[in-house]
């Protein structure tokens, strides 16, 4: 007979020693002590049925395949998890990403790209298993460090709906000096369409204009990428 996880009784964090508790563990030893399940116990606040904070954060680094798997999971993924429900799943959510921002508010610990494999080692999991077109862009400051990755837009990518303006709008407002666009294909094949070859050369025009480099453009498939810039697709002509 095979036990579900779910249906393993866990003591609840109240019967822990009171050194053993999260929160206290993070009073007294700091949060670089506690294991990912206990950081977790801590923004879940409370366990499941049968199962305390610390087991359900076990069980979510499990079913995700770790904190990079937890962090790109998406809303209704969490949700579906039996003990997530919407109120665990805004607290996750949020944690993770304040995590995230302060890791770019940093710019020694901002991760710099060099290559198109760069920048698809920071998108590529995510946005491969789209269900739907997103284009985002990676704001990189005088060192090529990324500042932030915001979504422009989600739907169809090309030259009829896509405002040159917005864009450029968050790397103006961050004093952003290059810019890198990219944007999935659901199909899973990265190549590149004719219209994705022209708004390349519509955005680099754009920020020739405005003083920003347009330094690579990536379509993103199911573990491929495509960088027009190395395919000379809309760079130089």
């Amino acid at each position: 007979m095979t036990i579900e996880p779910s249906a393993i009784y866990h003591p609840t964090i109240l019967d822990f020693p009171l050194d053993e508790r999260p929160r206290e563990r993070l009073q007294n030893y700091g949060a670089a002590a506690l294991s990912n399940a206990e950081l977790l116990a801590i923004l879940l606040r409370v366990g499941s049925p049968g199962e305390n904070a610390v087991a359900l954060g076990t069980r979510l680094l499990t079913e995700f395949g770790g904190l990079a798997g937890l962090a790109r999971a998406g809303f209704r993924e969490l949700t579906a998890i039996k003990g997530v429900n919407t109120a665990k799943a805004a607290q996750l959510k949020a944690g993770l990403e304040l995590g995230r921002r302060l890791l770019l508010t940093s710019p020694d610990a901002r991760p710099q790209v060099t290559s198109p494999m760069d920048v698809a080692n920071l998108l590529m999991l995510e946005m491969g298993s789209l269900e739907q077109e997103h284009l985002r862009v990676l704001l990189l400051d005088t060192k090529n460090r990324v500042m932030d990755s915001p979504t422009i837009y989600v739907g169809n990518v090309n030259c009829s709906i896509i405002r040159v303006s917005e864009i450029f709008r968050e790397a103006v407002r961050q004093n952003a000096t290059a810019l890198i666009m990219a944007h999935n294909h659901p199909s899973g094949d990265p190549t590149p369409s004719p219209e994705d070859v022209q708004v390349t050369r519509t955005v680099i025009e754009a920020g020739t204009l405005l003083g920003i480099e347009v330094l690579d453009h990536l379509v993103i498939g199911h573990q491929r990428f495509v960088s027009l810039k190395e395919r000379g697709l809309g760079f130089g002509g």
